[in-house]
């Protein structure tokens, strides 16, 4: 064949170097009718291996010698053709450019038909591989295939279909492979976990387990490393992100975060002749919450073990083609780029949180927390799970100021809320003697006092005494005598506990801490008046006390800036620690409450009044009656209903707080003798049956003054509930003559 084709390049370049147009376009025709027969029977080839799954080794080597024939005879001929062209252009361009054409076009074939050759070989020797076990050169060459595949697609004009058939066929040994590896990984790495339809929690992740397999087989220690070689395969197919991805989503929610979350949780390894297993122990905690160094110890430990028994066993960085450049990457730091963002997440939310200190005082010992965590940080880039500066984890643990004072602003908003939230009948008594436990503040070392000092020693020895006799007392500026809630008394204590952590803070901490201080009464403004609206509209004394409460908040923080405001920040200290400007608020707050209350209680009064005929003629039986009746507000039916219903809880619930003993059946002996501890109880009995009986019953129980009524109220007090209980009737009236 190539003896032949040299004798007709060497005819075709005779006499005198230039072409003769019909002998060299006998030849090519004759040559592009060789290429479409060699074309047919290559296909022919293709289809009965690849769709008819006929068997051809023979055939199919034939062909294979015979396109290499041809493209060395056209490979000559173009090289002629374009020299004598160029030599003599400007005769040969339309003479030859037909020509040219169909050579071209006989080219683009033959490059389809070797490409054609290029993909039945690549899969040949994949197959060769993969039964040997050689996972990293059967997956180069299923890319071989793959690429040959998609430069035959994208010839546009020879969309042959044939192209279904090998892409199928293609599609099918990838997945093949894809098993293959599959089953091989799995002899590595083995899970098991709980069934999924439980709830991962404490109790089921405890029996969580991972094997990892520690020696190879005889042939794959042949072979070479197994971690190496599976996971090369899954590089080069474009699968080595996704397994580890599964991988990592296992370790992050089977061992990671609930070493995390669960401090009792201790992982252990146990050791067998071919594997090793990671599982968990449980162990009784000291506290509540691990402390990040004990976290950061476990957490270390499971990817030591993942490193020694899994990740390290490749002994090189191994390549991945990106962008057609190789970019040397280890194991592990593939998988920890891929979960170490969620595992960093949860160690900040549920460890380094838990560790932020609540008091000023504990900051200091906060720096073995970032040393922990540097150390941490520092051992995974060790082992190639990090790489770079410093990650949000240790960010976070540096930057420990800002999140204690964001914490120490939370938390004192909330216990701030729960007083606010309480009951307002819970009272004390306050008195100008008395005042909140301040807290003692060191000495500024100046102010007015100082500069009072020193300016005194410079005054004349006779100098006019100008000062008045007469001295204010020391009560003139104190609030006066009156009952406040005990939760108000406990928030302005919390307020001033708050300010005196703001004078050992940073600036940045004592700002935060200032305003929440003033974010507390600004929220009691809102909330207070909302939350106990009703309460507050219906019963006067919670009106009364709030207004206490109102005067009371109002009376300190009038001075409470003063107090502090040498100890603050500079910031701070021109004018701003200041909450003067709170006080007509809280003032106006109170006042506006209490005159409501006093103008529901004066409508009422003048409607119970309305009756009491202007309170003329009173020496008339019968105006003196209505007068009496309006002052008194007798109670209502409904009224003494709701009064017998929580007497009635009283007597069922009150004995139950008489338990001394710890057995329950021991203390009903107590219980039942609640009358000789509490000297009032048969009293309280007895006006309960007051409230719920009628006329008759009151005078059977009184029995002529020898009752058990009569053991308890003297006449007067019986007559008066009579009177507030019972309209003025003749039976009322026949009713009271017989209490005496």
């Amino acid at each position: 064949m190539a003896a032949g084709a040299g004798s007709l390049v060497a005819a075709v370049l005779a006499n005198s170097g230039r072409l003769d147009k019909e002998d060299l376009g006998t030849r090519i025709g004759r040559l592009s009718r060789r290429v479409e027969e060699l074309k047919g029977e290559v296909c022919t080839m293709i289809t009965k291996k690849y769709s008819e799954f006929l068997p051809g080794m023979q055939s199919a080597e034939e062909l294979v010698a015979r396109v290499d024939g041809l493209c060395r005879s056209i490979d000559l001929l173009r090289a002629g053709v374009e020299n004598e062209v160029q030599r003599d252009l400007n005769v040969a361009v339309a003479e030859f450019s037909e020509l040219k054409q169909q050579l071209e076009q006989d080219t683009l074939v033959l490059s389809i038909l070797k490409k054609l050759q290029e993909f039945d070989t690549a899969l040949k020797e994949y197959n060769t591989a993969l039964l040997e076990k050689r996972y990293i050169e059967a997956a180069q060459q299923l890319e071989k295939a793959r690429s040959s595949l998609k430069m035959l697609e994208s010839r546009k004009g020879f969309e042959l279909k044939i192209l279904k058939a090998l892409s199928t066929e293609l599609t099918v040994q990838t997945q093949n492979m894809l098993y293959h590896l599959g089953e091989e990984w799995q002899k590595l790495a083995v899970w098991k976990l709980p069934p999924s339809k439980e709830t991962i929690g404490p109790e089921s992740v405890i029996h969580s387990e991972l094997h990892l397999c520690t020696l190879p087989s005889k042939e794959e220690e042949i072979a070479g490393p197994p971690v190496a070689s599976v996971l090369q395969a899954f590089a080069v197919l474009g699968e080595l992100r996704t397994k580890l991805k599964t991988f990592g989503k296992l370790l992050l929610k089977y061992i990671l975060k609930p070493l995390i979350s669960y401090p009792f949780l201790q992982p252990f390894i146990e050791e067998q002749s071919d594997v090793v297993i990671l599982k968990f122990r449980s162990e009784k905690p000291d506290l509540d919450h691990s402390s990040p160094a004990e976290v950061f110890d476990k957490i270390k430990f499971i990817l030591e073990v993942l490193h020694k028994y899994l990740l390290s066993k490749l002994s090189l960085p191994f390549g991945l083609s990106l962008n057609k450049k190789e970019c040397r990457v280890t194991l592990a730091e593939l998988l920890g780029d891929m979960i170490w963002e969620e595992l960093s997440d949860c160690l900040i939310q549920n460890c380094l949180v838990n560790s932020i200190p609540s008091n000023s005082s504990k900051l200091e010992q906060y720096i073995e927390v970032i040393k922990s965590t540097e150390e941490f940080e520092k051992a995974l880039k060790k082992m190639k799970f990090l790489k770079g500066d410093a990650t949000d984890l240790l960010k976070y643990a540096r930057n420990v100021n800002s999140h204690f004072a964001n914490k120490k602003c939370q938390d004192v908003i909330v216990a701030a809320r729960n007083l606010m939230t309480s009951e307002i009948h819970d009272t004390v008594k306050i008195t100008p003697d008395s005042c909140v436990t301040l807290p003692k503040l060191p000495d500024p070392g100046s102010g007015d006092h100082v500069k009072m000092q020193k300016t005194s020693k410079h005054l004349p020895n006779k100098m006019v005494h100008l000062e008045n006799d007469s001295k204010l007392s020391k009560y003139t500026f104190s609030l006066p005598t009156c009952r406040i809630s005990a939760s108000v008394e406990k928030l302005m204590e919390l307020a001033y506990q708050t300010l005196l952590e703001t004078t050992a803070s940073t600036d940045q901490c004592c700002i935060q801490l200032f305003y929440s201080v003033r974010n507390i009464f600004q929220l009691f403004y809102d909330v207070v008046p909302t939350y106990h609206k009703e309460n507050l509209q219906k019963l006067p004394q919670l009106a009364a006390i709030h207004h206490n409460n109102c005067m009371y908040i109002a009376h300190h923080l009038l001075t409470m800036g003063h107090q502090f405001q040498y100890r603050l920040t500079n910031i701070l200290c021109d004018g701003a620690a200041t909450f003067v400007d709170l006080v007509p608020g809280f003032r106006r707050l109170g006042m506006e409450c209490f005159l409501a209350q006093m103008r529901v209680q004066k409508g009422e009064i003048l409607e119970r009044l309305s009756s009491a005929r202007n309170f003329s003629n009173m020496d008339d039986e019968e105006n003196y009656s209505a007068a009496n009746k309006a002052i008194r507000q007798d109670i209502s039916a409904e009224d003494a209903d709701r009064l017998y219903s929580l007497c009635r809880i009283m007597v069922e619930e009150g004995p139950q707080v008489f338990t001394p003993l710890p057995e329950e059946e021991e203390n009903k002996k107590y219980q039942e003798e609640v009358p000789v501890y509490v000297q009032k109880w048969m009293t309280f009995k007895e006006l309960m049956i007051i409230l719920q009986a009628n006329l008759q019953e009151i005078v059977d129980q009184w029995a002529d003054g020898k009752g058990p009524l009569a053991a308890e109220f003297s006449p007067a007090e019986v007559k008066s509930l009579i009177r507030a209980l019972f309209q003025n009737t003749d039976r009322r009236a026949a009713a009271l003559a017989k209490i005496k």
